[in-house]
């Protein structure tokens, strides 16, 4: 039997993922864990993206609280890994190289690319989903995948997330019409450059990530729906999605977080976090979005199996 756990240091929060792995494949996931760290907040506020300190200690203590857990794990393996704001950080390996040394924690650094493949992995082994266009928005990213026959054709990261994008258009409180038009003028620009976006015209969303799933959280509130978290599989219509994003976007950060469903702390960031895919589904004239619980922390564990497997079958040859 294996511990595996799954760390994704994002930009926004910081989650770590527990699974016990038995030696015919079985698995069952043991822990939850998830801090809000904003890892990316300010990191533009000088000439060049610096991870602030502010940022970096809250980060350090999420950690070290997930390590209060896994260091009580037999037989552990760990897998950490970092996206966006780590990436883009000139003070990247400064930051690592504290991580190793105050919690002997190696943390990988992923392309892009690699957290949508993983993103894809996460969803096409928990989904019945074909053919579809995937959309994880993150605190300081957005991974794009476009899937045809249950395959990755092509797979992107863009620059643009709740937390930047809030930042950078002034979408913390109260939500002018000039600053919203701006935002998603802007997004949807970006979009117009991925060549093969138009690949998936009239084709489904399916939508992860901590803005996206709050979405589906508000409309099942709204919905009076029981298990309002359970949002895996979950589908909602165009014209719901608008409803529920008109109702998000009519109100300042102090009224936003007393809408039902979406966390306090997400509050200020929600917009900037929906605006990705709301932007998307109109470039792409979608009818419908599909919302999934699992992303990369799934995709890695998927991928950890497939390795156990394969090296199991090469033992018993």
């Amino acid at each position: 039997m294996e511990n595996l756990a799954v760390i994704d240091l994002g930009s926004n929060s910081c989650r770590m993922t527990i699974t016990q792995i038995q030696p015919d494949g079985s698995y069952q996931v043991t822990h939850r864990l998830k801090e809000m760290v904003r890892l990316s907040e300010n990191e533009d506020a000088t000439d060049t993206p610096t991870l602030q300190p502010e940022a970096i200690d809250r980060t350090l203590t999420a950690l070290k609280s997930f390590k209060a857990v896994y260091d009580e794990l037999p037989n552990l393996t760990i897998k950490a890994v970092a996206t966006a704001a780590t990436r883009r950080a000139s003070n990247q390996k400064k930051f690592l190289k504290q991580v190793k040394s105050e919690l002997d924690l190696t943390i990988d650094v992923i392309p892009g690319t690699t957290e949508a493949y993983y993103d894809y992995l996460g969803i096409i082994n928990t989904l019945p989903t074909t053919n579809c266009v995937m959309v994880d928005t993150g605190g300081g990213s957005c991974e794009l995948v476009l899937v045809m026959n249950g395959q990755a054709k092509e797979l992107i990261s863009l620059p643009i997330g709740a937390v930047n994008l809030s930042e950078k258009f002034g979408l913390n409180n109260h939500i002018t019409a000039n600053a919203l038009f701006k935002a998603m003028t802007f997004v949807d620009q970006l979009f117009n450059s991925v060549w093969w976006l138009r690949n998936g015209l009239n084709l489904p969303l399916v939508c992860l990530g901590g803005s996206n799933r709050t979405l589906a959280k508000i409309n099942r509130h709204q919905s009076d729906l029981l298990n309002s978290e359970d949002i895996h599989g979950y589908r909602l219509d165009a014209q719901a999605i608008y409803k529920t994003f008109d109702t998000v976007i009519g109100k300042d950060a102090a009224e936003r977080a007393l809408i039902p469903g979406l966390a306090k702390d997400r509050a200020d960031i929600i917009v900037g976090g929906l605006i990705p895919a709301i932007t998307l589904m109109r470039f792409l004239d979608s009818d419908r979005m599909i919302f999934s619980q699992n992303g990369l922390r799934e995709g890695i564990l998927f991928e950890r199996l497939s390795k156990l497997t394969a090296k199991n079958v090469k033992t018993s040859d």
